[in-house]
């Protein structure tokens, strides 16, 4: 609960310090008495330009990272998460085919990411389940079918012209630039529409970490828990990647980080989801004022995340040893 409550407080000067800076700077006094409506020209500043994007980063990152924890969990592997087992791609690829090969526009494009995103995670868990899915036989399955993704978009964008081929491109590095409240509003509300879901799978989650044959004798239909979860962790993840593409690594690191901070010996979802939100609001910060020119905050998080990925993997045996 401390770790919680700190991480929550963090957060919030975090999201402070983000809505005042900028071309426009504001004290965090400022930043407060304008948050209420009621100082004119900097309330526009706030609320209209800075707050979009700044909840758009809070709630994206909150969602990344609770798919996150429920696919790491699912497959007792902080490898298991949406960007390596191949679901951030599949949204992606849904993106690419209902843009350049359908010639969709924004309904098209979210309807993609959706379907593609969900396909995905229904072709990776047929082709994973041997009488029963587990955890790394997913993430392998996954991490091929990723690669055969990466194969379509490629040859997709090649054939396509050139203008939309580059904007689908940059699209697909992740960003936050054209955040409004049109798109963080109905995020929001799938994001709370999902949340019975989540708590439904909870409970019978927790009890799959025993082991398959402990929750079982506890009453948990294993499969049906596994789907569910699987289900709830791509709904999630297509949502951010029909709004902003894909944005990489933060579902992957932001689980295994709440869980040394809070010490736990499982995944805490709320902590996850604080910590995710941290993560990809600090990564857009960088993304827009530490460079010349600003970049997609999907670059600063492959960045962070490539390292990160790279001292996971070397700690890993060390810590098995």
């Amino acid at each position: 609960m401390v770790v919680g409550l700190v991480l929550a407080a963090v957060l919030l000067a975090l999201t402070v310090l983000a809505l005042g800076i900028g071309d426009y700077p504001l004290t965090p006094l400022e930043v407060l008495r304008a948050a209420t409506g009621q100082d004119g020209f900097p309330s526009t500043v706030v609320l209209e330009w800075r707050l979009p994007r700044v909840s758009a980063a809070l709630v994206f990152g909150a969602a990344l990272a609770v798919a996150g924890a429920l696919f790491q969990t699912l497959t007792r592997n902080p490898l298991g998460s949406p960007d390596i087992i191949g679901f951030s791609t599949g949204a992606y690829t849904g993106v690419v085919v209902a843009t350049i090969v359908l010639g969709g526009g924004l309904v098209g494009a979210t309807g993609g990411a959706l379907l593609g995103g969900l396909g995905t995670g229904v072709l990776v868990y047929l082709l994973a389940w041997r009488g029963g899915v587990q955890g790394f036989r997913l993430i392998v399955v996954g991490i091929a079918v990723t690669a055969a993704l990466h194969a379509v978009n490629s040859w997709i964008l090649l054939r396509a012209e050139t203008e939309t081929a580059m904007t689908a491109a940059i699209w697909g590095s992740g960003s936050l630039s054209l955040a409004s409240w049109s798109d963080v509003v109905p995020a929001v509300a799938v994001v709370l529409a999902a949340l019975p879901l989540l708590l439904l799978s909870v409970r019978p989650m927790r009890q799959l970490e025993l082991g398959d044959d402990v929750a079982a004798s506890h009453g948990v239909h294993v499969e049906r828990t596994r789907l569910l979860v699987l289900g709830v962790g791509v709904l999630l993840t297509a949502l951010v990647t029909a709004t902003t593409g894909p944005i990489a690594f933060v579902a992957l690191s932001a689980p295994q980080i709440a869980r040394r901070l809070a010490r736990s010996p499982g995944i805490p979802l709320v902590h996850s989801a604080l910590t995710g939100a941290f993560v990809l609001l600090g990564a857009d910060l960088l993304a827009q004022h530490t460079l010349a020119q600003p970049v997609p905050v999907g670059t600063v998080t492959v960045v962070l995340g490539g390292a990160y990925l790279a001292w996971l993997l070397a700690a890993e045996p060390r810590k098995g040893r």
